[in-house]
């Protein structure tokens, strides 16, 4: 399988929007930890900086997990991280996984509600899936196209697809004002593709005011909307 996306090396740069990410997503991670679609390493770098007892990075992407193995070798990404090709329909045997996640994956899923239930059978019970997609449909770009996106996301979306075996524990959006930001794109500027200098400014500017504006709306409209899925039996 092999990944046609061309955005990893540009959000790479995004870390004010992963650390915001992990801060509001550290209740629900544990101890062992599946990654599914690790990509080039953007979310292990800044989520797997503890000493896990267990972190699994899965791509099925070999020129990405490639990648993931040399930054493994120049110490880049933690000794305890393993490394497997494939996805989670490979894994062997049901996992005791206390947290799964999804970090701008789902989307690129076209059966994504088929995906979340292999997903919800390796994680253990009282263990979490999490869910981390672009938001609003409306906001949907020939970019999302060109990336591989087949859809875009509602909280009430994401809560349509919970597994059998789960219920939501949480679910509510991020980044206010770059969803405001894309709103803007859309109408006015219509970029097809976000360059490295805007990037870096959403990361630097949008995201520190994201921060702030995000608790008094509520975290009810954003750019980025999580969904947390705990397993109940």
């Amino acid at each position: 399988m092999h990944y046609t996306g061309t955005e990893l090396e540009v959000f790479r740069h995004a870390k004010n929007y992963k650390h915001y990410v992990r801060q509001k997503l550290s209740p629900y991670i544990g101890q062992k930890v599946l990654e599914v679609g690790a990509g080039i390493g953007g979310t292990t770098r800044v989520f797997a900086d503890d000493n896990y007892q267990r972190w699994l990075a899965l791509e099925p992407d070999d020129t990405l997990v490639a990648s993931l193995h040399e930054q493994k070798l120049r110490g880049q990404l933690p000794d305890f991280v393993e490394i497997q090709q494939g996805t989670v329909q490979d894994l062997s045997s049901e996992g005791d996984f206390g947290t799964l996640l999804y970090i701008d994956v789902l989307e690129h899923i076209e059966a994504h509600q088929a995906e979340l239930l292999s997903a919800s059978q390796q994680v253990a019970i009282g263990g979490y899936i999490i869910v981390l997609s672009p938001a609003f449909q409306f906001l949907y770009t020939p970019f999302d196209e060109a990336i591989g996106h087949y859809r875009r996301y509602r909280r009430s979306d994401l809560r349509d697809l919970t597994p059998d075996n789960c219920r939501v524990t949480d679910a509510f959006y991020l980044d206010a004002v770059g969803m405001l930001a894309s709103v803007a794109n859309l109408l006015v500027l219509r970029s097809s593709q976000p360059s490295l200098s805007q990037i870096k400014f959403w990361d630097s500017t949008i995201i520190p005011m994201s921060r702030v504006l995000d608790p008094l709306v509520g975290f009810n409209f954003g750019r980025s909307v999580i969904c947390v899925y705990e397993r109940v039996r």
